[in-house]
């Protein structure tokens, strides 16, 4: 069950802001694919540094999708050292409230018809619906100890709607190139590496490493398939991958989705249902 707890969150699967000190231009060592290796940088004193990542973080936050309520049908692709299956996920989310959860399907050869999660900015709840059926309520902390991931519902809602997550204005490097801007910035938790389109600043790769070396955990989450959704761009397909001491690969594709209609997956709680 507590596997079944992980995936749901998974699938809802992975900013704080510091005063800009000092931007710098990179050098060819940050293409390498590990942001934990040292970055040799040098100064470019005749760049107004400063300006630069002020029109950058300015440039990525008119990106941000804003919204009401937002639903959406998904694909969901999972493997790992245990094993690989797939589902479909039911979202509905209404903004800074609640995250509505449905999965259909099995997961590692276990039924996953009928399991839904509702969570708020204080709890999590997991219901199991057909055979063994029972109830789980947590403090929303409990999203933090089952992935090990700094989840708040905030970072959830950010992830799901397709939305930037761990930005730092803490910017130490980054190079312009012909087609893509890399950024890189250090918060008090990971390193962020991100890949914007240079055009539109839309974010087609994001790669994080704990700060702690000890960790050595990592999640890479590259975006594609932007498509309309009102007056925003959306990314209809997701890759995460995440690894620490295994390796986990998720591939989220976005069927269905409509923003500020209403929701159409909603659930309410049953009160003779056992408590685990």
């Amino acid at each position: 069950m507590r596997n079944l707890f992980i995936l749901a969150i998974l699938i809802l699967a992975l900013a704080s802001c510091k005063t800009v000190k000092k931007v710098t231009t990179i050098q060819e060592a940050i293409n390498k694919k590990d942001t934990t290796q040292t970055v040799i940088i040098t100064e470019t004193p005749k760049v107004d540094s400063a300006m630069i990542v002020r029109g950058i973080m300015e440039k990525v936050g008119k990106t941000r999708i804003d919204f009401n309520t937002f639903n959406a049908k998904i694909k969901v692709d999972y493997e790992s050292a245990s094993g690989s299956d797939n589902y479909t996920a039911y979202l509905s989310m209404v903004k800074d409230s609640i995250i509505y959860v449905r999965i259909k399907g099995s997961f590692l050869g276990i039924s996953a018809v009928g399991l839904e999660v509702k969570i708020n900015k204080d709890s999590v709840v997991l219901v199991r619906k057909v055979g063994d059926k029972y109830v789980q309520n947590r403090a929303i902390g409990y999203l933090q100890e089952s992935t090990e991931i700094p989840f708040d519902f905030f970072t959830l809602q950010d992830m799901l709607i397709g939305n930037p997550i761990f930005l730092d204005n803490n910017i130490v490097s980054y190079k312009d190139g012909n087609e893509n801007l890399l950024v890189l910035m250090v918060g008090n938790i990971f390193k962020h590496l991100i890949t914007l389109t240079h055009n539109d600043f839309m974010i087609t790769h994001s790669k994080l490493d704990d700060v702690d070396m000890q960790r050595n955990r990592t999640c890479d989450i590259s975006f594609s398939n932007y498509q309309p959704l009102g007056p925003y761009q959306f990314a209809a397909y997701r890759k995460i991958v995440v690894a620490e001491k295994s390796k986990l690969d998720i591939n989220l594709d976005f069927k269905e989705f409509s923003l500020n209609e209403p929701l159409k997956y909603t659930f309410e709680v049953p009160r003779n249902y056992k408590r685990k």
